[in-house]
């Protein structure tokens, strides 16, 4: 019998894990798909000389992430690599904003957009290193963060105060109209915020797109050489160097739960594992309260919490093996690892607005990975493996394009829907298409097809939005990993901080398991614990590869 058992070997899960195994625990992982790493997955599948990352690809939050830098995951075989720049965002007349590591030349190119708009990047910027270190300690940290939490407070009055608080919470529109003056940094900002669901009005989305944009600046988008898998080869052999134990192809149909608590799984199977302190659930918040622990275990308040659970939106897919680089009319979109897509902000407001109609978006915002410029490794030289995503609604009234689509997602449809987010590229980079090779196509039934977790292709776990963040992530309560059912801990992204690959939610998970299971009076234990989460708060920037 194993001291844990881990349900889902996503990234989340296997950081769980290893925390566990770390503090000399016994630990089972057990994963319903073929290999581990749920959303941090790479394969061939396009073409045999390209590698595609079949989910994420760029990783900002693992490069902050003080819970990766205290794996010490470079020890195991992973290492990063960056494209010359980090994110550029073109627009039709052949204008760029463009995000670098290099401040200099981030400014330079808002500049061009508006004379003074570089020194008003800088003040972002100066912001964000003077809050950084309060900042990602409250953002790794289980909720409440109160120590955490009192540094900030103290590092927000030297930087405003409520001025600042208030910064944070405007929509990102209006944070970029305050800012700048030229259309550049409120792209930046913009393109930034609907990396989540959150659209240019929404509250909230101007700190989310300014901690984004302030990630890039200072630790870049990077990506595991070789591909995504990469990082969760480096996770899975960690852990089995400390004697944890993954076993694949092992669904999870429920937990077994006794006397209030949860004492092990069973799986469809037929099979049981027990699990003598704790199960951890690397898993979305709906299949845990829905479908793997029964009604019965837990209180109707949750139940009735649940049914107002919100997912975030919907993700199309579109991996290519190119048969040269992307023709960009504006240069500097050609060294950039990401590339927005989207011809000024009232479109970005357009296609937000048209998926809150619930209607698919005729000209849809497009998030551009070129893997071969940041990371040689991904296809021969001179050609480019290329992805991009986009989002659609869950339920579909309309078609703004009029072209049928309706939500099926037949094969039909999804070649239609291909083909409109190729014609968005061409907008961009015209003759991009001839030199498409062979592409892929992952809609939304098919990424959940891939990883349970992506309801509908969703990708953070739920909504970004502020009514189910912090306190009431991912359920009005603390925010905490803890469940109502003893011994049992959620792990996924469903819990705070949220999306995004930085293992947060699963080492909340572990901290929270070990601290419930210390023996009464063992303080200095509990000290040694405080202590190991303190360590590695400010991780350096992965290293350069250009």
């Amino acid at each position: 019998m194993a001291d844990a058992v881990v349900i889902g070997a996503g990234p989340n899960g296997l950081v769980a894990a290893n925390v566990l195994a770390d503090a000399g625990w016994s630990v089972e992982v057990l994963e319903e798909q073929p290999e581990p790493g749920g959303a941090v997955r790479h394969d061939r599948g396009v073409h045999p000389d390209f590698v595609h990352d079949v989910f994420s690809s760029f990783y900002p939050l693992a490069a902050a992430s003080p819970v990766v830098a205290g794996l010490h995951l470079e020890d195991h075989g992973l290492r990063w690599s960056h494209a010359p720049h980090v994110l550029a965002h073109p627009l039709s007349d052949g204008r760029c904003a463009l995000l670098d590591r290099a401040l200099d030349a981030t400014a330079g190119s808002l500049d061009g957009f508006a004379a003074g708009d570089g020194d008003a990047w800088r003040r972002l910027h100066e912001m964000w290193e003077r809050l950084r270190p309060a900042v990602l300690d409250a953002l790794f940290t289980p909720f409440p963060p109160v120590k955490a939490a009192a540094r900030l407070f103290v590092r927000l009055r030297g930087a405003g105060g409520l001025r600042m608080a208030r910064t944070m919470l405007l929509p990102v529109r209006r944070l970029g109209e305050e800012e700048f003056r030229g259309e550049g940094g409120r792209l930046l900002l913009a393109g930034n915020a609907l990396h989540a669901d959150l659209a240019p009005e929404a509250a909230g989305s101007g700190g989310f797109g300014w901690l984004m944009s302030m990630l890039g600046q200072t630790y870049g988008f990077p990506a595991p050489v070789g591909g995504s898998g990469a990082l969760v080869g480096a996770l899975v052999r960690r852990l089995r160097a400390r004697g944890g134990v993954l076993r694949c192809g092992q669904r999870v149909d429920r937990v077994i739960v006794h006397a209030g608590r949860a004492r092990g799984v069973r799986t469809a199977g037929g099979g049981t594992v027990a699990a003598r302190r704790a199960v951890l659930a690397d898993v979305s918040v709906p299949a845990l309260y829905g479908r793997l622990v029964g009604a019965e275990h837990l209180p109707p308040s949750l139940l009735s919490d649940l049914r107002r659970f919100q997912w975030d939106f919907a993700t199309f897919k579109v991996d290519w093996a190119l048969g040269g680089p992307v023709p960009w009319q504006a240069e500097e979109a050609a060294r950039a690892g990401t590339v927005h897509l989207a011809d000024g902000l009232d479109e970005l407001t357009r296609f937000a607005a048209q998926i809150a109609m619930c209607h698919v978006p005729d000209r849809p915002f497009a998030l551009f990975g070129q893997m071969t410029t940041a990371d040689p490794a991904r296809s021969p030289r001179g050609t480019e493996s290329a992805w991009a995503y986009t989002h659609v609604p869950h339920r579909i009234a309309a078609d703004a394009a009029e072209e049928g689509l309706t939500g099926t997602w037949d094969p039909r449809e999804q070649e239609v829907m291909a083909d409109r987010v190729e014609r968005q590229v061409e907008r961009f980079a015209p003759g991009f298409r001839a030199l498409i090779r062979s592409r892929r196509i992952l809609a939304p039934p098919t990424l959940q097809s891939l990883d349970g977790n992506l309801y509908g292709g969703a990708i953070n776990g739920g909504t970004a939005h502020i009514h189910q963040q912090v306190v009431f992530r991912p359920l009005p309560g603390t925010g905490r990993p803890e469940t109502p059912v003893g011994g049992l801990y959620l792990a996924s992204a469903g819990a705070h901080p949220g999306g995004g690959v930085h293992g947060a939610p699963g080492a909340n998970a572990a901290r929270a398991a070990l601290r419930r299971n210390l023996p009464p009076g063992l303080a200095g234990a509990q000290r040694l614990l405080a202590r190991r989460d303190r360590l590695g708060r400010r991780p350096p920037p992965p290293a350069d590869r250009r």
